[in-house]
C-alpha cells in the first residue's frame, strides 16, 4: 500500500474526509453572552471549509457545565437555530464539520450558573484563575457529583449530540481532555471517590464510556469522535500512571466503534503546554485500530513524517489554522504561514477573526 500524506482522502467514521489535514477544535469567544452562536461565526468556519474535518470550538452541552465567556452552547432551541447558518455556510463551501461537546466540570465558575458550586469527580480545587465576565477569579473549590447525578449529565451528553446533528453537524466529538470534566475523572490526582467511578483505571474510565456509549447509540458509533490528552498536566489535572488509564480507555472507545480517536500530546518544546512525560501515542495506536488523529505543535514536515511512520493517520492544527483560513492550500504550495495574533484569541469581534489573509495562488 502507498503511503497516505496529508493531501490524501480518508474515512473517519461516517465522515470521508478529502484531506487528513484536520481544524483543532479552537475557543474563541464570538457567541453571544448568553452562549448563542453569531453570524461572524458563520463566516470563521466557512473560510476554514478546506480542512479534511473542521472539529468546532468546545461548545457547552449544558448551562451547569459551560463557564467560559462568550463560548456557545447546544442546549437550547436558540442555540441549534444560530448553529445551522454556521454549519451551512460549511458545507455550502465544501466542507465537513463536527460539534465539540464540553462540560468544563470544575473549572466553572459559580457566577455563570446563579453562584452555583462547580462540579467534579471530587472536592478538588483548579489552580489559577477563572476567566469570567467580571474579569480573572480564583476558581472554587467544586463538589463530586453524586452517582445519582450522573445519568442527568450523560443525558445532557446525548441532548447536545442530538442537537448537533438537528443544527446540521456532520456528527460530535466528545471532549474528555485538557482537564475538563471527563479528564477530572479520569486521572487519579482529581479523582478520590470511592465509588464505581473512581479508584481503579476500569473506575475511572467508567464515565468515558458511558458517556461515549450513550451518544453512539443516539447518533451512530460513525459519527463520535474522542478528545484525549494522555501526557502531562493539564489545568492542574494529572495522574500517577497514564498509561494504566489511557491505554484500556483507548481499548474501550475501539470496542464501540468511534470515528476516530484525536489526542492531544504535548512535548517538551511545546508553545502551548509542554511536558517532559512520554507520549503515549504508540501504546494507544496499539490498542485502537480506528483513524489516529494527533496533534500539538506539528509542522506540515512533522505531520508528513507522522503519517509515513504512521504512527498517525491524520494531524489536526490549531493556531496554525485560526491564522491560516487556508492552510491546506500553503501547505502543498509551500506557501509561508501567518503568525496568529494572541491579543484577538477571545476577542469579541472580526479583528483576529475572519481577517487572516488567504494566500495569491496561480490557478493550476
Amino acid at each position: 500500500m502507498p503511503v497516505p500524506t496529508l493531501f490524501d482522502p480518508i474515512q473517519l467514521g461516517a465522515i470521508a474526509a478529502p484531506n487528513r489535514i484536520l481544524m483543532a477544535p479552537l475557543t474563541r469567544a464570538r457567541a453571544s453572552r448568553s452562549h448563542v452562536p453569531t453570524p461572524i461565526m458563520a463566516t470563521y468556519y466557512a473560510q476554514r471549509a478546506g480542512a479534511g474535518l473542521i472539529i468546532s470550538e468546545a461548545t457547552g452541552i449544558s448551562q451547569q457545565g459551560l463557564g467560559w465567556p462568550y463560548a456557545p452552547g447546544l442546549w437550547s432551541d436558540e442555540q441549534v437555530a444560530a448553529w445551522k447558518p454556521v454549519t451551512e455556510a460549511v458545507h455550502k463551501a465544501g466542507g465537513r464539520i463536527v460539534a465539540q461537546l464540553w462540560h468544563m466540570g470544575r473549572v466553572v465558575h459559580s457566577s455563570f450558573n446563579g453562584g452555583q458550586q462547580p462540579v467534579s469527580a471530587s472536592a478538588t480545587t483548579a489552580p489559577g484563575h477563572a476567566h469570567t465576565y467580571d474579569g480573572r477569579q480564583p476558581y472554587e473549590t467544586a463538589r463530586p457529583l453524586d452517582a445519582a447525578e450522573i445519568p442527568g449529565l450523560i443525558a445532557d451528553y446525548v441532548t447536545a449530540a442530538r442537537n448537533a446533528l438537528s443544527a446540521g453537524f456532520d456528527g460530535v466529538q466528545i471532549h474528555a481532555a485538557n482537564g475538563y470534566l471527563i479528564d477530572q475523572f479520569l486521572r487519579d490526582n482529581s479523582n478520590q471517590r470511592t465509588d464505581n467511578y473512581g479508584g481503579s483505571p476500569e473506575n475511572r474510565i467508567r464515565l468515558l464510556v458511558e458517556v461515549v456509549e450513550a451518544v453512539a447509540a443516539a447518533i451512530g458509533a460513525g459519527r463520535v469522535s474522542v478528545r484525549l490528552s494522555p501526557n502531562g498536566d493539564t489545568q492542574g489535572v494529572d495522574d500517577s500512571n497514564p498509561a494504566s488509564v489511557f491505554v484500556p480507555a483507548a481499548a474501550a472507545l475501539d470496542r464501540i466503534g468511534i470515528g476516530f480517536l484525536e489526542l492531544r500530546e504535548p512535548g517538551p518544546e511545546g508553545t502551548f503546554g509542554r511536558t517532559d512525560e512520554p507520549k503515549l501515542s504508540p501504546a494507544i495506536r496499539a490498542a485502537f485500530k480506528g483513524p489516529l488523529v494527533l496533534n500539538s505543535d506539528f509542522t506540515a514536515e512533522e505531520a508528513e513524517a507522522a503519517l509515513e511512520a504512521g504512527v498517525a493517520d491524520a494531524i489536526s492544527f490549531g493556531r496554525t489554522f485560526l491564522a491560516n483560513p487556508d492552510l491546506p492550500v500553503r501547505f502543498q504550495a509551500g506557501i509561508a504561514l501567518t503568525p496568529d495574533e494572541p491579543r484577538t484569541w477571545y476577542s469579541q469581534g472580526p479583528e483576529g477573526y475572519i481577517d487572516y489573509p488567504f494566500a495569491e495562488v496561480e490557478p493550476a
